[in-house]
């Protein structure tokens, strides 16, 4: 099993943000960009998991957290423990400041663009289920090991699309007068 080195994959991740497809998938995205901001530097944003800004014509700022992939194994990777030394939360459960999570799978030429807070709902109502059902990864690193899991992506994204959808009790009207 290989040990993954914080700094070394660090420097991978600051090689990756250069490079063009970045730029081609939020102009596809976010037609009314305007800009995009860099947030690799070690700071503020880089320690809230925010690797980029998109601005928009609006003046709204996007916040992504950028993830990229070299093999297509069919599903995402939801990272649920960052530290197992510390039993920090990943990033699919921990409060994040992202708008979105850039998820590019290299191989496939695609790029999942994960609304954080209704993929989060979704492993909230879903990950005890996942964790039982499909593939764990465990990726050593310098004296922790950090936890994700694998789940298809169809799945995923059946569950986060549901998390836009918001039931309640019907109510009618008739002539201006509220039913119960």
């Amino acid at each position: 099993m290989t040990t993954h080195n914080f700094k070394d994959s660090l420097a991978l991740s600051h090689k990756a943000e250069d490079l063009k497809v970045w730029a081609e998938v939020y102009k596809k995205a976010f037609p009314e960009a305007i800009k995009m901001v860099t947030y690799r530097q070690d700071g503020f944003w880089q320690r809230e998991g925010i690797d980029r800004g998109i601005v928009l014509s609006t003046t709204k700022q996007l916040f992504i957290d950028e993830k990229i992939r070299f093999k297509d194994y069919g599903d995402i990777l939801l990272e649920y423990v960052s530290s197992d030394k510390t039993g920090a939360k990943g990033w699919v459960c921990k409060p994040l400041r992202a708008d979105y999570i850039a998820y590019l799978i290299a191989p496939s030429g695609v790029c999942h663009l994960l609304p954080v807070i209704q993929m989060q709902n979704a492993w909230l109502k879903h990950g005890t289920e996942w964790l039982n059902k499909y593939r764990k990864i465990v990726a050593k690193n310098d004296g922790y090991n950090t936890l994700s899991l694998g789940v298809p992506i169809k799945v995923l994204w059946l569950a986060i699309g549901k998390e836009f959808r918001v039931n309640f009790k019907p109510f009618y009207s008739i002539e201006g007068k509220w039913l119960k």
